[in-house]
């Protein structure tokens, strides 16, 4: 009688596409393992403080009266858009938002023009003129306040008394425009980041269509509205978004030049003052919040410009 013999059965072999798999999520996770510890610190320094934000724009709290602390709902938020220090804080916002971003790109155009052609030691002249930007804010607007603005050795009345003698008249240029104080001293720091951006959108222009076109007959004037302008609008859209994403979050100028008083007080400085000076930590939560929600909106279409100006780069 034979015994019947039995092959072992062979293990079956694990599919490539499996093993492929998991080896390519092991490969990604050793590349991003040593980002986690970044990413951590960034989620703790940034992202823990604006949920307690949030959590405490909900509530009812304020340092002088600490038993009262409780839920308020949307209190907080209908108390600081029915305020009238915040409805002024919102307007002086958007006026002084849009009146930088305003002057700072024209400026900041005139400038990029100029750079933009041949001339000796350009290189230097362009180093020069981004040096504003690369100040600190609370610098420049001590620069802005003490020697340009004051009125007994700033450098604006001393021109003024170069001009028109012992009869010139002592401006107090704080005092009487406090809004184009801060206005102009924010510009002369925002005006060189707008020029880095429109002149990298003029030094990518097709030099050789422009050419063609002085060939066929056009001006100056005619290449500039008809070709440099049309080409440069995505940039300008670029510089202005993200120059009000930045411009409306502003603190130091108007605490350091004018300490928001004579109508300058923005939502930031609105913010410090219910924050520091009331101690109303919920009020000054719904504000902090509001202007974030804000900045966001503005964000989201800066970054959806930046995304179509890289498409068309590729094409």
């Amino acid at each position: 009688m034979s015994a019947t013999k039995t092959a072992p059965t062979k293990e079956a072999p694990r599919p490539r596409a499996t093993t492929g798999r998991r080896l390519q999520r092991s490969g990604d996770w050793a590349r991003r393992t040593p980002l986690l510890p970044a990413l951590i610190l960034v989620v703790i320094v940034t992202q823990l403080p604006f949920v307690v934000t949030i959590v405490t724009s909900f509530v009812k709290w304020n340092a002088y009266y600490p038993d009262q602390r409780r839920f308020a709902g949307i209190d907080n938020f209908t108390t600081v858009l029915s305020d009238p220090d915040a409805r002024h804080a919102i307007v002086v916002t958007v006026g002084l938002t849009l009146s930088v971003v305003v002057v700072s790109l024209l400026l900041g155009l005139a400038i990029a023009l100029l750079l933009d052609r041949k001339f000796l030691g350009r290189s230097v002249v362009r180093t020069m003129m981004i040096t504003p930007f690369l100040i600190v804010p609370v610098a420049a607007a001590l620069l802005w306040k003490h020697a340009l603005y004051n009125p007994e050795y700033g450098l604006f009345d001393g021109l003024l008394k170069g001009v028109f003698g012992d009869n010139a008249p002592q401006v107090d240029w704080i005092g009487r425009f406090p809004f184009f104080a801060v206005m102009f001293a924010i510009v002369w720091q925002w005006t060189p980041f707008m020029m880095l951006i429109l002149l990298a959108g003029l030094q990518s222009r097709p030099l050789d269509v422009v050419e063609a076109a002085k060939i066929d007959g056009a001006n100056a004037w005619q290449i500039f509205t008809k070709m440099t302008l049309p080409h440069l609008r995505p940039y300008i859209e670029l510089a202005g978004l993200l120059g009000t994403i930045y411009v409306v979050q502003n603190f130091d100028h108007v605490f350091t030049i004018t300490s928001g008083g004579l109508g300058t007080a923005n939502l930031p400085y609105y913010i410090y003052q219910t924050f520091y000076t009331a101690h109303d930590y919920g009020l000054a939560s719904a504000a902090g919040v509001i202007v974030v929600v804000l900045t966001m909106i503005v964000a989201t279409i800066a970054l959806r410009t930046v995304f179509s100006l890289f498409k068309e780069e590729s094409r």
